[in-house]
């Protein structure tokens, strides 16, 4: 898959999940501005807060893959080589997090969340993996950068040369 390939899908799958975590945000709204026993009552505190947890960490990862989707494109080679497994950590963590903090949700049992909770580690690894692998390649690309310039310094006209010996 090309580096433009990569951009675009995840500048595409950033909007529309932001779309659709905002529009989750709205509903939420909703609900506790129609007072709806169903998610107010004291009983649904759990509900409330995982569909909450659902929402916010919905619309982060959606901002994660436009600044994802960008970053492709401003510095292709960042990343290059781990780019497949980056782009798949970060789409398995944005359906796994959100997913199953709201699966959390739907059935709870005493007050503790639903089985759907379980999704919810998998997704934080699959979303750390991503960072670790996005984290190393950006060290590494500026150590290669100051790496370059070594032994260059400005010249008195303003361009850089290689430095002399004084």
């Amino acid at each position: 898959m090309a580096d433009q390939d990569y951009a675009r899908r995840h500048l595409r799958f950033g909007w529309w999940s932001l779309l659709f975590f905002t529009m989750l945000g709205l509903m939420l709204e909703s609900l506790h501005g129609f007072k709806v026993p169903a998610y107010l009552d004291a009983s649904n505190e759990t509900r409330r807060l995982m569909w909450t947890l659902a929402h916010a960490h919905g619309t982060l990862l959606s901002i994660v893959h436009v600044i994802f989707g960008l970053s492709v494109r401003a510095a292709p080679d960042t990343s290059a080589r781990n780019r497949p497994l980056i782009s798949w950590c970060l789409i398995g963590a944005s359906l796994l997090l959100p997913g199953g903090f709201f699966l959390g949700g739907v059935v709870f049992y005493g007050g503790d969340p639903g089985v759907g909770v379980l999704l919810v580690p998998v997704g934080a690894v699959s979303m750390m993996i991503a960072v670790f692998l996005l984290a190393r390649t950006a060290a590494s690309a500026g150590q290669e950068s100051a790496s370059s310039s070594e032994g260059t310094r400005p010249r008195k006209d303003g361009a850089r040369g290689p430095a002399s010996k004084r």
